[in-house]
């Protein structure tokens, strides 16, 4: 049976008993188990590394059907065309044209404050491809809403989705970045790790 943490208290909620039901069904088929728990604050900003294929947003939007988990996450606006595109609005998801990314850190940052719960969730790379620098709009986005950086993570090597630990950003983001890609050092994606 595969494992799935308790939300707590302040988590934003999304689903029903079938979708819940449905997230578990396709993670076990998979053979996926989630570990760790989330932190009970009301809002965050979520990174999931290592993104290095398409199969992660599958297991992750299961992990975040299995838990009831309202998250809200961005994705290439070429995904949101057709039936796809109802299905991850409906998911929680948010298209952004990566040509023109201009007001996304703006605009994400005013919803965050603007909402009583807000999970918002992205990739650091940005992209599948390895990248030698992680995107800094996470902790911008962080750092002008005045809200922490939740760690979730893929090990495929294991097939875990890891959660945790919960980072407070510092004025220094070099050092923030450092930090918080050394918590993903041990962690293998489907292709490459994330150094």
């Amino acid at each position: 049976m595969t494992r799935v943490p308790d939300l707590p208290p302040n988590a934003p909620r999304d689903g029903s008993r079938f979708t819940r039901w449905f997230g578990r069904t396709v993670l076990r088929a998979g053979g996926w188990t989630i570990r760790g728990d989330w932190p009970d604050v009301p809002r965050i900003v979520v990174i999931a590394a290592p993104h290095s294929s398409g199969w992660d947003a599958v297991w992750g939007l299961a992990a975040k059907l299995a838990m009831g988990v309202d998250i809200t996450f961005i994705a290439k606006a070429e995904l949101f065309r057709g039936p796809l595109g109802w299905l991850l609005r409906r998911l929680g998801g948010r298209p952004v044209n990566r040509a023109a990314p201009g007001g996304i850190v703006e605009q994400t940052v005013e919803q965050i404050r603007a909402s009583e719960r807000m999970w918002f969730v992205l990739a650091p790379e940005g992209t599948r491809r390895r990248v030698e620098h992680w995107k800094a709009g996470f902790w911008k986005i962080a750092r002008r809403a005045d809200v922490p950086v939740f760690c979730a993570w893929f090990h495929y090597p294991e097939r875990t989705i890891g959660l945790g630990p919960l980072v407070e950003t510092t004025d220094d983001l070099a050092a923030d970045m450092a930090r918080i890609r050394a918590i993903y050092r041990p962690f293998q994606g489907r292709n490459r790790g994330t150094v």
